[in-house]
């Protein structure tokens, strides 16, 4: 084990996230983590008593980071509430908070449906940070009836349930296609829901 790993625990988490972005969680053994982190079967151990329970920090670990960079994005300066909301969504076809729209590094998109009927602490932890992604969507819906950038929303909680799951879905189907139609599909969905001019979130 290498020195400069001042966090272990961290360490082994990012490496082993790395790897499960691109090949899933069941096609990856935990030799794999072990050698890409550099670390003993022992170290791997003291920290996560077994590879399910590694599965549920690492995706702990990352939605707390994909939220942060939901905030970075929806309370950015000097934007009304309907720009940073466009600007997340936006996100989801750039290389900007988990990479492109045809090599999609979401891991809610990439896990959900394989380790829901493996793993119920995986799945709980899955379902959990949709749940906190959805009421941080809500609170920038609400501010934009404050700041009358979205006026038409009567529900913010139900708006923002609905647009995730859009987005969700299409971004599953980007998967299957390997192209970005069904996000497309998606922003100008989004567009019409809130009632926002087509040509001016871009």
């Amino acid at each position: 084990m290498k020195a400069e790993y001042i966090d272990v625990r961290q360490h082994i988490i990012d490496q082993g996230k790395a790897i499960i972005t691109r090949k899933g969680f069941a096609g990856v053994g935990l030799n794999e983590i072990l050698s890409a982190a550099d670390v003993p079967k022992g170290s791997f151990y003291h920290y996560f008593k077994s590879k399910e329970l590694f599965g549920e920090a690492m995706l702990e670990d990352y939605l707390t980071g994909y939220l942060a960079g939901m905030e970075d994005v929806l309370g950015q300066p000097g934007k009304n509430a309907a720009q940073a909301l466009m600007a997340y969504w936006s996100s989801w076809t750039s290389e900007s908070l988990d990479g492109s729209a045809c090599d999609c590094r979401c891991l809610v998109v990439k896990l959900s449906s394989e380790v829901a009927d493996m793993s119920e602490p995986m799945r709980v932890a899955l379902l959990d940070g949709t749940h906190r992604i959805i009421a941080r969507l809500a609170l920038a819906i609400a501010r934009g009836r404050v700041d009358d950038s979205l006026p038409s929303v009567a529900d913010p909680a139900q708006m923002a349930a609905t647009l995730y799951q859009l987005w969700l879905g299409a971004a599953m189907l980007t998967k299957l296609r390997r192209d970005a139609s069904a996000l497309q599909t998606a922003w100008r969905a989004t567009l019409a829901m809130l009632q926002l001019p087509a040509d001016s979130y871009r």
